[in-house]
């Protein structure tokens, strides 16, 4: 509804202000939120107010007042218009034109507006829209618009009374018109009063929603906080229920310990009697076949007891060989040592010799000299003919005896000098003497050592000889102690024994209890009568359950096939062919140390397009394709194998036109969740089809931890059922997730496998978690240190898995990470320019001097007392970037060297120490080489002094026992590994033999300040303290030898588990 009034003005042309009408017009509909389509609505039927109103149905609301006074009689009636244009005089209302060209009479008074009902009747519902559309408003405010809406209702305007004029045209009265137009004015200032109060409610109902809008904001935050809270809860109380089972367990077993002590001394007790009876047996039955005997068994005693006391002397013997075999080796290194020093007397004296044949040349030409000036003396005294020339010999003479005099001077002291190269020649040659007869000491001193160890050797293998027989003979006798009977030979034992354990297998075979394979093998022993299956059978006849009878047997036929374990490592990784990060070391290390211990290890890699090809040895490819299952159909694998530090290797080649293996990376890329996938499924393929049958399968990080689930899924149904599965998990950051439509491309049940409990992500619920497969899938969970085996139990270490290692905690392990001392020896290493040891720290210093030479470190005046700070990392967050900034820094303040080795794949970092390097490139004292380079890296190693290593998280690390072995102290952050390797020189806590670092325990610069001060200090004021701390260093055993014991007992714990569950 249009509301508008003619102010006071000329009704031809508006001269009382010309347009100067009040457009009430805008937003008013804006603050009182009127319904526009009712307006509109309202305004069709003729709900006007007053004269000269405007049909202008815009969306806005307004009270226009425009100066033509022909619009002012635009009255709307219904859908009918009846458009007016009066003429008064000369004058057009509306315009200047004469009456004679246009004029218009009313169609009828229709279109008036006869009573002020109808007003009232259009306003009455735009009030009840009005306070409608304020109901969200506040008690208040409704009320004062309700006031308001109420003064509107007030509004009413008279309707134009019609007149007529002389000639019979309709006309209107002025009086009245004008009575209107003041009526308009109050109306208008009304109007004007109500919008500014309506713009003020407006306002403050604007400051109320923003207030309520805040109010909701944090409602919602403290909602989450609640939410938050609540989940929380709901894992301590899960965490708690995992306790109290836990709890359950142990007091279950305690009593069953309890129970099983019971039964012990039950046992006992029975044993005791039975002891007592046989004694009494055996005191009254004199029989002479069982005294015979029992002089056999203790002649056999007292042989063995003989045979004992020549095994210890021959072990002294051999105690005393090292021994003399070490003073020997110590002193063909002395006499070595004495020998460099005579060859550098060699040169000395073969120098000498040339500058004393030089001396003797000289002296030569002096004399001759000498012997010139005297003829010409000898011409000066004889002869009349020179008489006239007497005045010139004379000066002459004068010049010649000066000149004869300074050279008999220099001959005096070239014979001086010669003098002395005779007696340095004497020395020299003295020394040469006793080098020869040194080495002749050396030689025979050689000769006598390699006898030594050809002694040394055969008395051991003697020695090892005569220990097996001897420990042979004792567990036989053992056994026969053990089976209160005298040991009757396998061809004597009754053919109730053998028939009785044939039954027995036989029925083991049908109740499912053993395999009809292991049965086989069982049978055929007993078949053979073999001794070994009769000791084990006797020896167990004591175990009163049957499971444990059976893995006895069991064990007796593993332990009869193989010497050791068979391994297999499927991984992404192994040092050095293609090698990221510590797991490819792991891979490596671990598998030499098992294979040194004695157990078959073998790895399958992917052939990727970028190994270091050049360490492999003996690579060929197999004449046969391996065909494996992808994208719903198999693909060809070429299968390559080669020898790579030792251990046997299997690369697989997939015929996949992806090209999964051929990017020139290893890692990175899009479809790394395929490619890794697809790998998995081809190397349990390549198990199957190759007709191994490992005892344990060991699978390494997300990468291959599909390996558990697609073998307990896919192959065991196929067969392939012999192993048990380890699964070790390198770093929890990385969890390799995906959609769950991306596991059917390897073949795995996407609706089987996407649940909670198996490996659906256990927060982003819509993504599988391969991590997690491997966690849940696998019998044997590892990582690679105790300290981070319990940070991942919490949710910043777990990265959302915590709840799953919490499920599965029994089978979940922390070991520590070793390193392959072979590889990392600095007394061996062929990438070092000088080598070193404990005993010897030369070569270090040697080290230290070229690296600093090649760098254009300072090396003169106090500066070689400078220590050298190294760092050897990838600039990645994880390993404390602004640590290692800010330790650049530092050990140039406190008087320091410091040289780094790494890159950062993440390029804003990169560029970062791009930037500190170019100000360091011409710095005396501070290089960064930002690249990996493997041969320097082991100079750093041997030249540095001390080694940083500020890690925010590190699961183990290897940097710490690297830097240790080559004779560098590390600066670590307390975390993970380097929590359980690196122990602080100042903590009296510590046993002192194990004190070899610094440490600090938060991820900030005064905690690092304070480590690195100490270093630095320490080296600078207490030179003898820290080189007592780096020789105890590098002998601390941090090789794999430990690790790997562990390792093989948590395996074969794996397999006996899974024996006595069959």
């Amino acid at each position: 509804m249009a509301v508008s009034a003619v102010s006071n003005g000329n009704l031809a042309s508006m001269a009382f202000g010309g347009r100067a009408g009040v457009s009430y017009g805008g937003h008013l509909g804006e603050a009182l939120r009127l319904r526009r389509t009712r307006v509109c609505e309202l305004a069709g039927k003729g709900g006007n107010i007053g004269v000269g109103a405007s049909t202008s149905l815009s969306t806005d609301v307004g009270i226009p007042c425009f100066g033509s006074f022909s619009s002012s009689w635009k009255m709307l009636s219904g859908n009918r218009r009846v458009h007016q244009r009066i003429v008064h005089g000369r004058k057009v209302f509306g315009g200047h034109q004469p009456v004679e060209e246009e004029h218009s009479l009313l169609d009828g008074a229709e279109g008036r507006v006869e009573d002020a009902g109808e007003i009232d009747a259009g306003f009455s519902p735009l009030c009840e829209e009005t306070e409608a559309s304020y109901n969200g408003t506040s008690e208040q405010t409704e009320q004062r618009l309700i006031k308001e809406i109420g003064v509107m209702k007030a509004l009413k305007v008279q309707p134009l009374r019609e007149s007529r004029v002389g000639d019979g045209r309709p006309g209107f009265d002025l009086e009245n018109l004008m009575t209107m137009i003041r009526d308009a004015e109050k109306n208008i200032l009304l109007l004007n009063q109500v919008r500014a109060r309506a713009f003020e409610e407006l306002e403050q109902t604007r400051k109320e929603k923003l207030v309520m809008q805040n109010q909701v904001k944090l409602l919602e935050i403290r909602l989450l906080e609640a939410d938050a809270k609540v989940k929380r809860t709901s894992l301590e109380k899960e965490k708690l229920k995992l306790l109290e089972l836990e709890l359950e367990k142990s007091r279950e077993k305690l009593a069953q310990t309890e129970a099983d002590l019971k039964l012990l001394l039950d046992a006992k007790t029975e044993r005791i009697s039975d002891r007592e009876s046989i004694q009494n047996r055996i005191e009254v039955v004199s029989s002479p076949q069982l005294l015979i005997r029992n002089s056999t068994f203790e002649e056999e005693v007292n042989s063995l007891n003989e045979t004992l006391a020549a095994v210890k002397m021959k072990q002294d013997s051999l105690t005393r060989a090292e021994t003399e075999k070490h003073y020997l080796q110590r002193k063909v290194e002395n006499l070595e040592t004495k020998l460099e020093e005579s060859k550098k007397g060699d040169l000395e004296f073969e120098a000498q010799n040339i500058e004393n044949k030089v001396l003797k040349a000289e002296v030569d030409r002096l004399q001759s000299q000498l012997t010139g000036f005297s003829a010409a003396k000898a011409l000066r005294k004889g002869g009349p003919v020179l008489q006239r020339d007497r005045g010139t010999l004379d000066k002459g003479n004068l010049d010649g005896n000066r000149d004869i005099e300074a050279l008999q001077q220099e001959i005096f002291e070239l014979q001086a000098e010669l003098g002395k190269g005779e007696e340095e020649r004497n020395i020299l040659q003295k020394a040469q003497m006793e080098n020869r007869i040194l080495k002749e000491q050396v030689k025979m001193l050689r000769e006598r050592l390699s006898e030594s160890d050809a002694e040394i050797r055969s008395q051991l293998e003697s020695y090892q000889t005569e220990l097996v027989f001897f420990q042979a003979s004792v567990r036989k006798l053992q056994l026969q102690i053990k089976a209160g009977m005298v040991q009757v030979p396998v061809g004597e034992m009754p053919w109730e024994f053998w028939s009785s354990l044939i039954l027995r297998i036989d029925a083991w075979i049908l109740a499912k209890s053993i395999s009809v394979e292991d049965g086989a093998e069982l049978w055929l022993m007993v078949w053979q009568r073999d001794a070994r299956i009769r000791d084990a059978y006797v020896a167990l006849q004591e175990e009163k359950e049957e499971k444990l009878v059976i893995a006895g047997l069991i064990e007796l036929i593993n332990s009869r096939k193989r010497p050791g374990l068979y391994i297999i490592n499927i991984a992404a990784e192994m040092a050095p062919v293609a090698k990221v990060g510590g797991l490819g070391d792991v891979v490596t290390g671990l598998g030499r140390a098992l294979q040194k211990k004695g157990h078959l290890v073998e790895v399958i890699l992917p052939k990727y397009d970028c190994m270091d090809y050049k360490r492999i040895k003996d690579l060929k490819v197999l004449d046969v394709d391996i065909r494996s299952y992808f994208d719903g159909q198999t693909f060809a694998n070429k299968i390559w194998q080669g020898t790579v530090e030792g251990l046997p290797v299997y690369f697989i080649e997939p015929y996949h036109p992806a090209k999964f293996f051929w990017r020139g990376v290893f890692y990175g890329e899009n479809d790394d969740f395929r490619r890794f996938t697809y790998f998995c499924r081809a190397a349990l393929e390549f198990v199957l089809q190759s007709g191994k049958k490992p005892d344990i399968i060991h699978s390494h990080d997300w990468h291959t931890a599909a390996v558990a689930p697609l073998y307990w899924d896919i192959y065991v149904p196929k067969g392939l059922d012999s192993a048990r599965l380890a699964f070790t998990c390198h770093n929890f950051e990385y969890q390799g997730t995906e959609a769950p439509a991306a596991l059917a491309a390897c073949g795995l049940n996407v609706q089987h496998q996407f649940r909670l409990d198996r490996m659906q992500d256990n927060f982003m619920h819509n993504r599988v978690n391969l991590l997690k497969g491997g966690i849940v899938f696998s019998n044997l969970v590892t990582t690679v240190s105790p300290t981070y085996a319990q940070e991942v139990r919490g949710p910043e270490g777990g990265r959302g898995l915590q709840i799953s290692l919490a499920a599965h905690s029994n089978k979940f392990f922390g070991i520590l990470n070793g390193i392959d001392y072979d590889a990392w020896n600095p007394a061996t290493d062929p990438l070092l320019e000088y080598h070193f040891s404990s005993e010897d720290l030369l070569g270090k210093q040697k080290n230290k001097a070229f690296l600093r030479s090649r760098f254009g470190f300072s090396t003169g005046g106090p500066r070689s007392e400078k220590p050298l700070v190294g760092c050897v990392t990838r600039l990645v967050p994880q390993k404390g970037i602004h640590l290692i900034r800010h330790a650049i820094y530092r050990t140039l303040e406190k008087g320091g060297q410091f040289i780094l080795l790494g890159s950062s794949p993440v390029p804003q970092i990169q560029r970062e120490f791009e930037d500190i390097a170019k100000k360091f490139q011409a710095h005396p004292d501070a290089r960064l080489v930002l690249k990996y380079d493997e041969k320097l890296s082991h100079l750093i190693y041997a030249a540095s002094d001390i080694f940083v290593i500020p890690s925010i998280f590190e699961p183990c690390g290897l940097t710490q026992m690297i830097s240790m072995r080559y004779g560098a102290i590390p600066v670590a952050r307390k975390t993970g590994g380097l929590n359980d390797s690196v122990f602080d020189a100042d903590d009296p806590t510590i046993p002192f033999e194990s004190r070899n670092g610094f440490t600090f325990s938060s991820a900030d610069e005064q905690d690092l300040n304070y480590a690195l001060d100490r270093a630095v200090n320490y080296f600078l004021h207490r030179p003898e303290s820290w080189r007592d701390l780096v020789k105890k260093t590098m002998k601390l055993d941090f090789s794999w030898d430990s690790s790997a014991n562990q390792y093989v007992d948590l395996f074969k714990k794996a397999i006996a588990r899974a024996v006595s569950r069959t």
